[in-house]
């Protein structure tokens, strides 16, 4: 067990690219999700933003507060003991200055977060925190956080745009990012990024050539309203809960729950 923790690392996951190891992740937001995953070996666990819309009940995660996220990477943090585990800066705790990048990623990893992620070519904001010896993941492609720049959840890179996109993904490296995230680019750029960079890619709609995947653990659990195309329901786990949920009531109200045997 000690071995397998040990082996959990930045250094680690940058170094199974070499070695043509694919990297799995998933999001995680609580102690329960947490263990669950961490359970089940995957390299690295990440408290996503993404919790404003699948835990808080936001449209974007832009509402999502530095507080939020320390909250949660504390209860995270408590189910993990294996997988390296990695807080999302959230909008606007980085963005002003790489001195407030820096005081954000702080206080993230004293609530137990190993490393942190930002969206953007933030090149000096990820140079002043990985200076304060804390390991930055990248993310480019879609950055949920630029939505509204956006004008919506859209692929990003295709044509010619791709290159801008290659471009703000070998800044990253250059900064110093341990790992990027490639978020709802074709398929295509997706590799051509992932040949070129040292540092391993992990996609999420970006097609079967990254280095690594993330989703996100309600996806995967199958516990959101929709499913979306680049993800999968493995386990349909909305639908348990819901049959289950409905024959609770039912035997409460029949009067069949608590029988004897659930009784003292």
């Amino acid at each position: 067990m000690d071995q397998m923790a040990a082996n959990k690392t930045a250094p680690a996951l940058r170094a199974m690219k070499s070695k043509g190891e694919k990297i799995v992740s998933v999001t995680a937001y609580d102690f329960s999700s947490g263990a669950i995953a961490d359970s089940c070996d995957v390299d690295f666990i990440l408290v996503g933003d993404s919790l404003g819309n699948v835990v808080l009940g936001y449209d974007t995660t832009i509402p999502v507060t530095l507080e939020d996220v320390e909250h949660h990477t504390r209860a995270t943090r408590r189910g993990v003991k294996n997988a390296l585990l990695i807080a999302d800066l959230p909008f606007g705790s980085y963005q002003v200055s790489p001195e407030k990048a820096v005081e954000s990623s702080i206080r993230l990893v004293k609530a137990g977060a190993e490393a942190v992620k930002l969206e953007g070519a933030y090149t000096d904001a990820i140079e002043a925190i990985t200076k304060a010896g804390i390991p930055v993941m990248g993310h480019v492609g879609l950055t949920p956080q630029s939505i509204h720049s956006f004008g919506g959840f859209r692929v990003q890179g295709r044509g010619s745009k791709g290159e801008v996109v290659q471009r703000m993904a070998c800044a990253t490296q250059e900064a110093g990012a341990f790992a990027i995230v490639l978020e709802l680019v074709p398929a295509e750029l997706a590799r051509r990024i992932t040949d070129a960079l040292e540092i391993p890619t992990i996609g999420i709609g970006a097609g079967p050539h990254c280095d690594g995947q993330i989703q996100v653990f309600h996806d995967v659990m199958g516990l959101s309203p929709e499913l979306f195309r680049h993800a999968k329901d493995y386990v349909g786990a909305r639908g348990l809960m819901v049959g289950g949920l409905e024959e609770y009531a039912k035997d409460v109200r029949a009067g069949t729950f608590p029988s004897e045997e659930n009784s003292f």
